[in-house]
């Protein structure tokens, strides 16, 4: 074997899968290192995919020509659509996955990629010459040199686990962390840092009395992950729901003393929005009691993850708090809940493309950046695989803006503002959500990854068609007339007003009560229209329902991205010398110089940096 490569990535989680399927799939030689190839893409938490905003990265990575929402869609033994009471912009899909089944399904996708090979090993040092990159030897005294190496390395750097008074080093459970690469990179200039996540007891499903719980059925409609994939295959199952009581937070406050969160042992800052039960007794003491998720753990096995117990108190504590809910009188655990501290860099010393500032052609993605979730870590991925590429092969950076992608905004706040807690997205986040919907992921995104070359013609070919049925029902709608006297009744059974005068189809699809589906069986030559749609008519009808109804918001929304774009345009790297701008404020002169902007509108989004601060850059540019 030669040990010389295109790209190496270092880590086979969510960030590094997509990273080394994207950069092989444009044709660089590339090769994935991971400590386990039996643990390809672990769901090391919760075997979900999706969730508010999460869902949107998924159908954003697979409209790139990722693989993550393939993969889920061929693993779901439950899949529902978060949100659907509000307006399109918040619908998010989430899955729960087969674990086991999620991984092969993974390994089986990366070993018939042509390009990519995948190394069992485990990575000591980088070597880097000349402040760039150009190799890494493994603890087996392997060493490889690469043009480009993507770090995606996870919970894994120097990790360390917590179960009350008891540390134990390792990634992850059962798995061993890994030493001496953070001090081979923290060296060249890089700064480091410490956070801590964790993850639930797992339950036997035999010691549980089920019929003490809500259950939380899924959805079986045509909503899936990928654009591209075929309906789920696997037996989809039941979730569900309970809640803790006043008893079970009096065992939890006993334990408090050993709890390693509130003892001093762990001094790291741990995900906001995923907080462990021992945090939400604390934070909320007044509440009697929080809502947990019972999910099952795969198609057939008995384990049951326990979504809302997030803990590192003592394992005795946790099992006899457990015992207090009468659902789990009888319980019986597989493992206790444990918390985990790891090293992550600091996002503000990387370029939009996800390249290090500092260390040529070495790139971060995932958990390394300070985020938290699979699907950030998979957006990254996917970003960083399509540059590391690029910088081999030459071309323009491929970078996302924030009326783009979700991604877009992921990368964009984790660069620009960086991050003092575990990064999680949501809907909020993102200034034109209305823009970054999850039925039009593909239209925004698809385009761009074909004149990549990452998505082939025959996907490509599938957008153009699913485009002209789209425009094809909207124009329909917005030409056809319709009588007053031909639809009042329907209207009436509708649950609508009645109409007074004749009006275009689109106005009545504009309506609150009215639908495509339930309107058009009284316009026969909508009807027709409909029925000519051969292929995920579900799909492509709600497509365009969403544009009709919601046209006057996003219009308004793509106005707004167009005005800011004209700061985006506006680029000011290498043009100041910031320290030298008395005109500034202290506070913009310091953070100027630590993020180093690539154009106007990112230095606006930097805290601390006022208004009045871009109007100063705006007059010295002479504008």
């Amino acid at each position: 074997m030669e040990f010389k490569y295109d790209v190496i990535v270092i880590g086979a989680g969510h960030a590094g899968c997509e990273a080394a399927a994207a950069a092989a799939n444009l044709g660089s030689k590339t090769c994935l290192i991971t400590m386990d190839m039996n643990k390809i893409a672990q769901m090391s938490c919760n075997p979900a995919v999706g969730g508010i905003a999460k869902g949107q990265i998924v159908r954003e990575i697979d409209a790139l020509g990722g693989y993550m929402g393939l993969v889920t869609d061929r693993t779901a033994i439950q899949f529902r659509m978060l949100n659907r009471s509000k307006g399109p912009a918040m619908w998010s899909p989430r899955a729960q996955c087969d674990r086991g089944k999620f991984i092969w399904a993974w390994r089986e996708i990366l070993e018939n990629i042509p390009n990519l090979h995948i190394w069992q090993d485990t990575v000591e040092e980088l070597i880097i010459e000349n402040g760039e990159v150009t190799g890494l030897i493994t603890c087996w005294g392997v060493t490889f040199r690469a043009k480009c190496i993507v770090l995606t390395a996870g919970t894994f750097l120097n990790g360390l686990m917590h179960i009350g008074h008891k540390m134990l080093a390792g990634g992850r459970c059962a798995e061993p962390a890994s030493y001496h690469l953070t001090e081979s990179i923290t060296r060249h200039g890089i700064t480091a840092g410490r956070m801590k996540t964790g993850t639930p007891v797992r339950i036997d499903a035999r010691s549980v009395h089920f019929d003490l719980m809500e259950t939380q059925d899924g959805e079986n409609d045509f909503h899936r992950f990928s654009f591209i994939s075929e309906p789920r295959q696997l037996k989809q199952l039941q979730c569900w729901t309970c809640f803790t009581n006043e008893e079970v937070h009096e065992v939890l406050r006993s334990g408090l003393a050993d709890s390693p969160l509130f003892n001093g042992q762990i001094q790291s800052i741990g995900p906001r929005y995923c907080p462990s039960i021992e945090t939400k007794i604390v934070t909320f003491p007044d509440k009697p009691q929080h809502q947990l998720f019972l999910e099952p753990e795969g198609e057939t096995t008995r384990e049951l993850y326990l979504n809302g117990f997030s803990s590192s108190l003592p394992m005795d504590i946790q099992i006899e708090a457990l015992k207090k809910i009468p659902c789990f009188r009888d319980l019986v655990i597989y493992r206790p809940g444990y918390a985990i501290e790891y090293d992550y860099f600091d996002p503000t010393q990387l370029k939009h493309t996800l390249e290090s500032k500092v260390v040529k052609n070495l790139f971060f993605a995932g958990q390394v950046n300070g985020t938290t979730g699979y699907e950030e870590a998979g957006g990254q991925g996917i970003i960083a695989g399509i540059n590391a590429h690029i910088n081999c092969h030459g071309g323009e950076p491929f970078v996302l803006g924030r009326d783009e992608a979700y991604i877009g905004v992921l990368i964009d706040d984790l660069v620009t503002k960086g991050v003092d807690e575990p990064y999680r997205m949501f809907t909020s986040r993102a200034e034109y959500r209305i823009l970054l919907r999850q039925d039009d992921a593909d239209m925004r995104l698809t385009e761009r990854a074909y004149q990549l070359g990452l998505v082939k013609q025959n996907r490509y070919d599938w957008l153009c068609r699913k485009r002209e049925e789209i425009n094809r029902i909207v124009e329909f709608a917005k030409t056809y007339s319709i009588k007053a006297d031909k639809i009042n009744d329907a209207l009436e059974s509708l649950g609508t007003a009645r109409l007074t005068h004749g009006c275009k189809l689109i106005e009545l699809i504009s309506r609150p009560q009215i639908t495509i589906e339930n309107i058009a069986p009284h316009v026969p030559a909508f009807q027709h229209l409909l029925e000519q749609i051969e292929v995920r008519k579900d799909e492509i009808i709600e497509a365009a329902e969403v544009l009709i109804k919601y046209k006057g918001y996003i219009d308004r929304e793509r106005m707004i991205a167009d005005k800011i774009h004209r700061l985006e345009s506006i680029r000011i790297k290498g043009k100041f010398d910031y320290m030298s701008l008395q005109s500034l404020s202290t506070e913009a002169r310091q953070k100027l110089i630590k993020i180093d902007p690539e154009t106007l509108a990112q230095a606006s989004r930097i805290p601390g940096i006022s208004p009045s601060d871009i109007n100063v850059l705006l007059v010295l540019l002479g504008r």
